[in-house]
């Protein structure tokens, strides 16, 4: 939901997030323009719970990157965009020190959207897009209606394309977590 009044920054978000009744709202925002999303619910947050451990399992055993859920990132050099993966990776390189309180100022490796019924699949998309224009490698948007998995990731010359893969099939990390593979059986069972 889109709630404008003029162009918001990161640090808007923060002082917003603050606040009491703000308690229960996920805030982002895409060039400027704020958004809010209510917290998700039980199939959401499974989803989310799953793909989290079988990505940060992974990473670990293979001393690869840090994994966050519903953690914020902004592009270091724009302060109008800011959005918030349901799960989202950072190579070990990239990841800011445990100490580090605030929002992330480089957009995730890999970040995870997860189709919910307070979305539609033209604002997830639309985030797909943000995500790798500002240096997302890959992105799984992860619709469960459909029981499978779009791979969103830059072509050649920078454009984002997209894949389908439906629950008999798998998704890996490609390049951003080589050797990893995630059989959609897991998240979706028949």
């Amino acid at each position: 939901m889109a709630i404008q009044e003029r162009l918001y920054t990161i640090d808007d978000v923060w002082r917003l997030a603050q606040l009491p009744e703000n308690e229960l709202k996920h805030f982002y925002l895409i060039n400027g323009e704020l958004f809010w999303d209510m917290p998700p619910g039980y199939r959401h947050g499974r989803l989310a719970g799953h793909i989290f451990r079988f990505l940060l399992n992974y990473a670990e055993e293979h001393d690869l990157g840090e994994g966050t859920v519903e953690s914020a990132y902004y592009p270091a050099d724009d302060r109008q965009t800011l959005l918030a993966p349901d799960v989202a990776f950072l190579r070990k390189q990239a990841a800011p020190p445990d100490t580090h309180e605030k929002f992330v100022p480089r957009m995730p490796d890999l970040a995870v959207e997860i189709s919910s019924p307070s979305n539609s699949l033209a604002e997830l998309r639309r985030k797909a897009a943000v995500y790798l224009a500002n240096g997302t490698e890959l992105l799984w948007l992860v619709l469960p209606e459909r029981a499978g998995v779009e791979l969103w990731r830059a072509d050649a010359e920078g454009q984002p394309v997209s894949e389908f893969v439906a629950q008999n099939g798998s998704v890996s990390g490609e390049n951003v977590l080589p050797g990893f593979k995630l059989d959609l059986q897991r998240l979706f069972p028949s």
